[in-house]
């Protein structure tokens, strides 16, 4: 599933959004979530969009600062 359904009228140019997805993607297989819907695949978007547009352009970077802040955010993982 892409990244793109999260974007809800926010406008990012197509090299940001191919970045996203690429993160988004990412993120996703390493946390070996499902397709469709879930509440941590949102969190997950969301943190991304903020990332980018805070000016971050890196996808791996984007990936691990996610993935890390996922993880302190998840209290099974203290």
């Amino acid at each position: 599933m892409p990244l793109t359904p999260y974007l809800k009228g926010a406008v990012f140019d197509p090299k940001a959004i191919e970045i996203m997805d690429r993160a988004f993607t990412a993120v996703r297989d390493s946390l070996q979530l499902p397709a469709g819907d879930d509440p941590t695949a949102e969190l997950a978007a969301r943190k991304i969009i903020d990332l980018v547009r805070a000016g971050e352009r890196d996808p791996e970077r984007l990936c691990a600062l996610v993935l890390l802040d996922l993880k302190i955010a998840d209290p099974r993982s203290a």
